[in-house]
């Protein structure tokens, strides 16, 4: 319970109170006379103002009782609620933390939905059930926000043998240190007495079976009678495709597209820096017309939902047979393909959704699937499945206070965005450090980035370009020798916004900033949001 409700309670306690012991006077005093209290009698307006107070404080309990706030959500179920805990670098998390408290309400049990950073000790005391969905960034961190679990409550000596938990543990098979907070957070709650409701399931890029697998273990901790229907894949809109332009022609890396996206109604949605469009891509026309051909289906076939089955495809993995001449069968048969995430590059002011990505190939040099949709496929006009998602973990802070935003590549994306809305807004103390490979074919949005500098938009502009002649290699380079600086603007009260790639410049950034500043001092600004990551 938060400090509000805390509030409201105590309140609400006290009206009780008073209400309660004001009629027990009033039917002592009829009940008993003046035996109890003696003459003289109260006069009749004394007596009314009694009666009006006691019926006010009646009142009070009433409100609150009927405004006070759901800590919990409320079920049939008359057990203590179920804990469902939270961590999440990009919110997918979050999501599935929602998802899996709403299917638990539907079966009856009231359930407790919290933010890691909002789980202490005494929570997890009072909990009897905990469900923990996690998910670890890069190689083996846990998510921003959990650190202050990790300081605050890990190594506090608990005993928790009351406690029976389940941890959905979300992570990528390509890093060693595969779903590894997950397993940390595992062994923690196993060393400290808590008794696991089933094996920690493992969750590779939101792998659909694996998430199955997790809802088909919550029906049965449920104990529904009926199966819960698949969680919903996400609801896209239709974007166009306005504009798309190379911004490095000539690199000696892989292009660089920059897209513009208006809806397809015209109406602009809005958004905060930071946030994300998934997007939904499609596999290639030639693509889906070389499967029919090849497995001697029909290319006009039409299912009895009345879509074509060419469209089914194109929003889907290709099978590598065909096992049966039922176009109806065939479709049910089909996995959809995942989503992609972008970095939005830019505000609802400018009229557009602006993404920038760079074209993926594969092994044989054929364009990617996500990004081969969007650079090559698709063509000005065409729609684009999209759907905008939050991510709170990049979110700007919340004043005018320094900005310093580290990036590299395709990461400046985010990070323009994030300086287009601080511009708009006034704040001009803004530091960005950005690296790529050579000055004269990737410096993506130099042009404006310098204007920007030259109107006192960007207070400092450090770029870094490893294969061409400098005094730094690397941005973390340019960072590090500029530590001073840096720690002058985090003594001003700078927030550090990081973006870009997290094999190489994310590690070594973040070993600068503790050279810089100490471990402690660099705990302590990600534990209070001044230190924030979108890396990949």
């Amino acid at each position: 319970m938060n400090r509000n409700s805390s509030t409201r309670a105590l309140l609400g306690n006290l009206a009780v109170g008073l209400g309660l012991l004001l009629i027990a006077l009033l039917l002592l005093r009829l009940h008993l006379g003046e035996r109890w209290w003696p003459a003289p009698p109260l006069a009749p307006q004394w007596w009314m103002a009694l009666t009006a107070l006691a019926i006010y404080a009646a009142a009070c309990f009433a409100l609150w009782w009927c405004t006070r706030q759901r800590d919990d959500e409320v079920g049939d179920s008359k057990e203590p609620p179920i804990l469902v805990v939270w961590a999440s670098q990009t919110g997918f998390a979050q999501q599935l933390a929602q998802r899996t408290a709403a299917q638990l309400r539907a079966a009856g049990h009231k359930t407790r939905l919290r933010a890691i950073d909002q789980v202490d000790a005494a929570l997890l005391d009072s909990s009897r059930q905990a469900l923990f969905i996690v998910s670890t960034t890069g190689e083996g961190d846990p998510p921003d926000h959990a650190l202050a679990f990790l300081s605050r409550v890990m190594p506090q000596p608990l005993k928790l043998p009351q406690l029976q938990y389940a941890v959905l543990a979300l992570g990528d098979k390509t890093y060693d240190q595969y779903c590894a907070f997950g397993h940390q957070l595992d062994h923690w709650l196993r060393a400290h007495g808590a008794q696991p409701l089933f094996d920690t399931v493992d969750v590779d890029n939101a792998d659909a079976e694996a998430l199955r697998h997790w809802q088909q273990l919550l029906g049965q901790l449920g104990g529904s009678s009926t199966e819960a229907s698949d969680w919903s894949v996400p609801a896209y809109q239709s974007w166009l495709l306005r504009k798309r332009e190379v911004l490095n022609p000539g690199s000696i890396g892989g292009k660089v597209f920059h897209l513009q996206l208006q809806p397809a109604d015209g109406k602009l949605p809005t958004w905060q820096a930071g946030d994300i469009a998934e997007i939904g891509p499609r596999q290639s026309a030639a693509a889906v017309t070389q499967w029919l051909q090849a497995h001697d289906v029909d290319p006009a076939s039409v299912l009895a939902d009345g879509r074509m089955l060419r469209d089914a495809l194109a929003v889907s993995h290709l099978p590598d047979n065909c096992e049966t001449r039922d176009v109806d069968a065939l479709a049910a048969s089909l996995k959809p393909l995942p989503h992609r995430e972008y970095s939005i590059a830019s505000m609802p002011t400018e009229g557009s959704l602006q993404l920038m990505l760079r074209r993926q190939l594969r092994p044989d040099g054929s364009p990617g699937l996500a990004s081969g949709w969007l650079c090559d496929y698709t063509q000005p006009g065409d729609s684009i499945d999209l759907r905008l998602r939050s991510n709170s973990n990049f979110h700007p802070p919340g004043n005018d206070a320094p900005l310093v935003l580290i990036g590299n590549g395709t990461g400046i994306a985010g990070l323009r965005a994030h300086l287009r809305a601080r511009i708009d807004a006034g704040a001009r103390r803004n530091w960005l450090l950005f690296g790529e490979r050579n000055v004269a074919h990737d410096f993506h949005f130099g042009d404006e980035l310098r204007q920007w500098q030259r109107e006192g938009g960007i207070e400092r502009l450090d770029t870094v370009f490893s294969r061409d002649d400098g005094a730094y290699h690397y941005v973390q380079d340019a960072l590090a020798a500029h530590s001073e600086v840096l720690r002058q603007w985090l003594d001003d009260g700078a927030t550090l916004l990081v973006c870009g790639s997290l094999q190489g410049m994310a590690p070594a950034v973040d070993k600068v900033i503790i050279d810089a500043i100490g471990a402690d001092a660099h705990q302590a600004l990600r534990i209070a949001g001044r230190y924030r990551r979108d890396v990949y």
